[in-house]
């Protein structure tokens, strides 16, 4: 039987061959990259105004008594009688204007304050440390960080972060003076014991509220939040009285 040998694979056309190796020589070239602008973002909405600061409130006081307000600050007399008995501060308050050659008329000023040695405000009563208060006070009125018109427009936040930077003076003394001196309607002074525990007997707290605490409960006491607090020492005083009454009769019953 003869042998059939298998067919060669058909050779590739001239055509072909020239096409292929056309294709060989051709180099691809990197096609150029086209830059696009940057997308705009979106513009942002228009910001609101901000809000104006809360007004000054009108001081719950008769004609002439915000003068002697500012001159009992000017003074240094919150100074002085902080943590004093009202006989023991006016004493050295008396002595102390006495050392002032500018005071007769009960005015003081910032210079006179500072030229007292420390050691003279000691001979009349006051502590090493509250003679450094005293000028650091007479200091920042000299220097007009501090003056009677600019502390009676301030607002009670402004006024607040203005004299605790004072030395010596706290956050209850600024609300005192805001309170009692200043007679501005709208000041809670949420550290004070007495208005704390006012609150809590009169919203039947079982727990001293804290001062933040204070801030939310006396919201609804706006704008008139100072005359809270006086009702709230009254409360404690008439809740006092008449423990003090009802203790009497039971001993002499």
């Amino acid at each position: 039987m003869a042998k059939t040998r298998s067919a060669a694979p058909p050779r590739p056309s001239a055509a072909a061959t020239s096409t292929a190796a056309a294709t060989a020589r051709i180099s691809f070239r990197s096609r150029k990259i086209v830059k696009t602008p940057p997308s705009k973002p979106p513009a942002a909405a228009a910001l609101p105004p901000p809000a104006p600061p809360a007004p000054v409130l009108p001081a719950l006081s008769a004609p002439g008594e915000l003068a002697a307000a500012l001159r009992h600050l000017a003074a240094a007399d919150p100074l002085l009688s902080e943590q004093l008995a009202t006989s023991a501060a006016a004493a050295i308050y008396a002595r102390f204007l006495a050392l002032l050659p500018s005071a007769a008329d009960g005015a003081v000023s910032p210079a006179a304050v500072l030229a007292l040695a420390a050691a003279d405000l000691r001979a009349i009563g006051v502590s090493g440390r509250k003679a450094a208060y005293l000028h650091d006070l007479a200091a920042r009125f000299a220097a007009g960080d501090l003056s009677e018109s600019s502390v009676a427009a301030m607002g009670e936040d402004a006024l607040l972060a203005q004299l605790t930077r004072v030395k010596g003076i706290g956050e209850w003394t600024v609300h005192m003076f805001m309170i009692f001196s200043l007679h501005r309607p709208d000041v809670l002074p949420s550290g004070d014991l007495g208005v704390r525990k006012g609150v809590q007997e009169l919203y039947k707290l079982k727990a001293l509220p804290k001062p933040e605490e204070m801030a939310a409960l006396c919201e609804r006491w706006r704008p008139y939040r100072s005359v809270g607090a006086w009702y709230m020492w009254r409360l404690l005083e008439s809740k006092g009285a008449a423990a003090k009454k009802a203790k009497k009769g039971n001993a002499s019953s």
